[in-house]
């Protein structure tokens, strides 16, 4: 070791001389002439960023050590050996609105322009278990995803698409598990093996308490619903991805890439303890962890994330929880392009941003991608938006060329040294958790929240003071409106879903339902795995706000906390 640090030293060394000369020489002189755009120069974690980068700025970089192969830990390459060689990400285009019927024909069309997998955007009632009569539902039914009232609308949402040959992300988390029994209700109706079942549930519900507040009940039961579907789904669905672990959220509300990277890890942390305390091994239920991180615009800093991702969370597994299958060790994530940078203001702009967005997810090895339409920051999608969204990944995988090599930045002196340093600083933030007791105590504490809270404004405030530039927000506006065609919801899918729950009520075997609702209160109050009880529920057309009735009866709900 001591031979290939001095052979190091030797190779870096002339290398240091001749850049101090060059400083002297070439960089100074010229910047007395010309002088530079700002006097510091930081990615949006605030990570100082230096004129140019050599291998003196890698001083400990060992080849083997940190980046090895693709296919082999510590992963920072890529997880898959040939990666894009092999096949192209996943193009799953985050979709859903109004009615199951409604989204349903979406779904049919973009399957029909090239995209490869769903992914399931739910309404904002289903998403905290009310359903569509429920006088708080009032003005939000088909709002920002699909109504989901009952198992018969799960059916009619994936209507003539085989569920065992598409891949399918269902964006939900306080009611992940009513949702995913629907799902699994409908399978077994069709005769689709659960075995061949294929797909993720985001079932993420830590962030939501200090990043989204989609949230129903207090954490220890709704961390008791998430390792009910993990241990379900181990035994009964091997091929789906029970969690997908979302710094995506956290980086929506206004953290940095790091803390993105940092938060997530530590929520992840959480459930990997939680299902290893119900008895399950590690390696019987990490392989199918999945993560879903954010595409921002700092293109650099957004490759080297992806890359200190994937080589902290196989030293996470590996050392911390003594995994064994190099399964478990990588690290598998959906990315989506960053919702908070659309701008309203020149929304034809949104695709220059989506476009760079995208490209630094690919580059940064992701396994799939959403991209955001560029009317998103004024209404859902329109067709002709989500097409050409869906078209800016084609192009990037057909047409660029940088899915033809792995990892093309690899060994780029300034992607090496941010990935070191996001690292460092993420693992920082991890051992910071850890001593203050952890993800729990920091939801309930607020630490997580105020951090945040704390980078948003910093960003915020750059922006309104004009540091950092918004193309046709704070710099190069125009008095043009936009002239979009907008999608607009149907005020009357309320009324098609209240019907519908009032035709499914009147047919269900009433006392069933009840006695199926009783059993799941029951199971509850108890301590067994509750995900057979909800699949019984929804063959027995119990509603999902019924279920997630019963359950906020025995559970409670949780008190947000005011900073």
């Amino acid at each position: 070791m001591a031979m290939a640090e001095e052979v190091r030293d030797g190779q870096i060394a002339p290398v240091r001389a001749a850049r101090e000369r060059w400083q002297r020489d070439v960089l100074d002189p010229a910047k007395a002439r010309w002088p530079e755009r700002r006097t510091e120069f930081q990615t949006t974690s605030h990570v100082d960023i230096q004129d140019v980068y050599a291998p003196g700025d890698l001083p400990d970089f060992d080849y083997l050590r940190d980046l090895g192969f693709p296919g082999e830990y510590p992963f920072t390459r890529g997880v898959q050996p040939t990666m894009y060689r092999g096949r192209y990400w996943t193009m799953r285009q985050y979709a859903g609105y109004a009615s199951a019927a409604e989204s349903n024909r979406r779904y049919r069309y973009l399957l029909e322009q090239g995209q490869t997998g769903l992914s399931v955007a739910f309404d904002l009632p289903t998403q905290l278990g009310y359903d569509s009569d429920d006088p708080i539902a009032l003005g939000e039914i088909g709002r920002v995803g699909v109504a989901i009232d009952s198992v018969e609308d799960v059916d009619v949402l994936f209507s003539g698409i085989p569920l065992e040959k598409v891949s399918i992300s269902v964006t939900a988390n306080s009611t992940a598990a009513p949702i995913l029994a629907m799902l699994i209700a409908v399978a077994q109706r069709r005769g689709v093996p659960l075995a061949k079942l294929n797909g993720t549930t985001q079932n993420d519900i830590l962030k939501e308490y200090y990043a989204r507040g989609t949230y129903i009940f207090p954490p220890r039961p709704s961390l008791r619903l998430v390792v009910d579907q993990m241990q379900y789904c181990s035994e009964q669905v091997p091929n789906w991805n029970t969690i997908s672990i979302s710094g995506y959220h956290i980086r929506e509300a206004g953290s940095t890439a790091v803390q993105e990277l940092a938060f997530t890890f530590a929520d992840a942390i959480t459930y990997v303890e939680e299902a290893v305390k119900r008895g399950m091994a590690v390696d019987s239920f990490a392989p199918r962890i999945a993560f879903f991180f954010n595409a921002h615009n700092d293109f650099f800093e957004e490759i080297a994330k992806y890359r200190a991702a994937r080589r902290l969370w196989a030293k996470i597994m590996r050392q911390r929880f003594g995994a064994k299958d190099p399964r478990s060790w990588m690290l598998r994530f959906h990315t989506q392009t960053a919702g908070c940078t659309l701008t309203a203001q020149q929304p034809e702009n949104n695709v220059v941003r989506v476009t760079l967005q995208a490209l630094a997810a690919v580059l940064g090895g992701t396994q799939s991608l959403h991209t955001n339409s560029m009317d998103e920051a004024l209404a859902l999608p329109s067709e002709r938006a989500v097409r050409i969204a869906l078209r800016t990944q084609q192009i990037i995988a057909n047409e660029s060329g940088v899915a033809d090599t792995v990892d093309p930045l690899g060994g780029s002196y300034f992607v090496e040294s941010l990935t070191d340093r996001i690292e460092e600083e993420a693992q920082g933030y991890l051992s910071c958790i850890d001593q203050m007791g952890g993800t729990i105590r920091c939801i309930t504490s607020g630490y997580f929240q105020q951090e945040i809270a704390t980078s948003a404004y910093r960003y915020q405030k750059e922006i309104e003071e004009g540091e950092r530039v918004i193309v046709g927000v704070n710099k190069y506006q125009t008095a043009e409106r936009a002239q979009i065609e907008l999608l607009r919801v149907d005020p009357a899918v309320r009324e098609v879903q209240v019907r519908r729950l009032a035709e499914l009520r009147s047919r269900r075997d009433r006392a069933r339902a009840q006695t199926l609702l009783g059993d799941l209160e029951r199971a509850a109050r108890g301590n067994e795995n509750l995900m057979p009880r909800l699949i019984a529920c929804a063959e027995g057309l119990c509603t999902l706000g019924e279920m997630c009735g019963v359950l906020r009866a025995v559970f409670g709900t949780h008190q947000e906390v005011l900073l």
